[in-house]
């Protein structure tokens, strides 16, 4: 099963690794926007986290699940990811 948190927290590491930060993942908020001074993911970004999404959540997803869309938060990551993830159970 895959869960908000579980959700939420893969994301929010996946974001800062893709951001190079050295923050803890949890201080970032929910409404965090993705193109601000914290978090910049392009891209080939969102591709690698594709990859490592499915392997850290154990869910398969489209390939284009992040194709064409636009992420203002990191809560709108969370609910792409979370809304694929229901589509393949």
């Amino acid at each position: 099963m895959t869960d908000h948190k579980r959700v939420n927290g893969a994301v929010k590491r996946l974001l800062v690794r893709e951001s190079r930060l050295s923050i803890d993942p949890e201080t970032v908020p929910d409404d965090e926007p993705l193109d601000g001074e914290l978090l910049r993911v392009n891209s080939l970004g969102f591709l690698g986290m594709l990859v490592r999404l499915e392997d850290e959540l154990d869910v398969t997803l489209d390939d284009d699940i992040f194709a064409g869309r636009v992420f203002t938060t990191v809560a709108d990551v969370v609910d792409a990811v979370l809304d694929a993830a229901k589509e393949t159970t």
